[in-house]
């Protein structure tokens, strides 16, 4: 355990923000697999719905920090290839 008094902060500061991350990153596997549910249903009006939800979120975690950019670029491609792919 630190001694010094801005370790221990940071041991706390550290563990909030890993907790909020790990929050975002599980909130955004939930959208995500909404997503491929609605695809493999066959479902392409509830697929393009789930899709604008995942976008969004997919979003909101980049700016957070939780994802980088290009990440959260690819995994947005990829959702929308898949949508745009259905029947």
């Amino acid at each position: 355990m630190a001694n010094i008094k801005s370790a221990k902060k940071r041991i706390l500061v550290t563990q909030t923000r890993t907790e909020r991350n790990k929050a975002a990153r599980s909130r955004c596997k939930t959208f995500v697999k909404k997503v491929d549910a609605a695809i493999a249903s066959g479902d392409k009006a509830a697929a393009e719905a789930a899709f604008r939800a995942a976008e969004t979120e997919l979003a909101k975690a980049t700016t957070k920090g939780v994802y980088h950019k290009n990440t959260t670029s690819r995994k947005i491609g990829r959702l929308a290839k898949a949508v745009n792919a259905m029947a």
